[in-house]
């Protein structure tokens, strides 16, 4: 067997195990072509390392090579002559990148640059920018919106269906969020498809996370959000990000007593099965600074007050 067929089954295998595995399947295949091309039977470090090596950013290579890693300990459990790169293949340790926060500005200028987008008079600038500014309002996943359905867009909300733990929730809209939506879904009703995705193509079909990601990237770089390719600027995943953190921005303007509460409400509005999920996605902003140094001064007046 080649790499190639190694892959397919690799992916099958995890897909079975209850994992997506979206993206990854992606990078594996692309690893599989390379080292083919260059006359590979078995997984070698050097050429993983190499492979890798080629991505845009630090990022990107460490994503490549992590995925590559975990296929070849599978491979080599069956052949010990496969190779496994070591975890310090590309030296570090890796480092939690920070966060874009995007201001409702921002998302405006990006909403306002995927219009322009081609081919003129097709769905396409509408999808973009609706998809856009629906992931900024709700802090949906890319692939929780690019799998919603016509169906899931009800007079409750969005119902998110079969999510990153097989779990669906029902998604409250912001009454200008639900406004936008139903614009969009007028648009999207003259498309001549069968499918069913609320989000499509002209094709017919819904874009690829791949897709989504790049229009996104284009459009940062477009409105200066962004430099070119593999230097830093805002990720469309941001967009969640930017979401959990204004939304506690807001709770603790209005009721710092309910944080807590607020929390566990923006976990499960988030799909987080954990609360220490929901704590990756917050930031500490100058808002929320200056709460808690209020706050602390405060305590401190009580306790000194005679």
């Amino acid at each position: 067997m080649n790499l190639k067929h190694h892959v397919e089954r690799y992916i099958g295998f995890m897909r079975q195990l209850g994992y997506k595995y979206v993206g990854q399947d992606r990078m594996l295949r692309s690893y599989a072509d390379y080292a083919e091309a260059h006359g590979d039977t078995f997984a070698r470090t050097d050429r993983m390392v190499d492979w890798a090596s080629k991505a845009p950013s630090y990022g990107s290579v460490r994503n490549r090579l992590g995925a590559v890693r975990s296929f070849a300990i599978w491979l080599r459990a069956e052949d010990e002559r496969h190779e496994v790169p070591p975890l310090d293949a590309i030296g570090g340790r890796r480092i939690r990148s920070s966060p874009h926060l995007l201001t409702p500005d921002q998302i405006e200028r990006l909403m306002d640059a995927a219009q322009n987008l081609g081919p003129a008079g097709s769905i396409a600038p509408h999808t973009y920018r609706c998809m856009i500014g629906l992931i900024a309002a709700t802090g949906l996943r890319v692939s929780e919106a690019i799998a919603l359905r016509l169906s899931d867009f009800t007079s409750d909300g969005l119902t998110v269906r079969n999510t990153k733990f097989r779990k669906s929730r029902l998604i409250v809209l912001h009454p200008s969020a639900r406004d936008a939506l139903h614009r969009y879904v007028e648009v999207r009703m003259r498309e001549r498809t069968a499918d069913d995705h609320l989000f499509v193509l002209p094709t017919g079909r819904p874009p690829t996370r791949a897709a989504l990601i790049g229009v996104f990237t284009r459009l940062a770089r477009r409105i200066g959000l962004r430099g070119g390719p593999g230097e830093p600027g805002p990720r469309l995943h941001d967009l969640r990000h930017s979401f959990a953190v204004r939304s506690l921005e807001q709770a603790v303007a209005t009721d710092r007593g309910s944080v807590n509460r607020h929390i566990l409400a923006l976990g499960t509005y988030l799909g987080h099965v954990k609360v220490s999920s929901t704590y990756w996605y917050l930031e500490a902003t100058p808002s929320l600074l200056r709460q808690i140094s209020e706050a602390a001064e405060n305590a401190q007046t009580r306790r000194v007050s005679p």
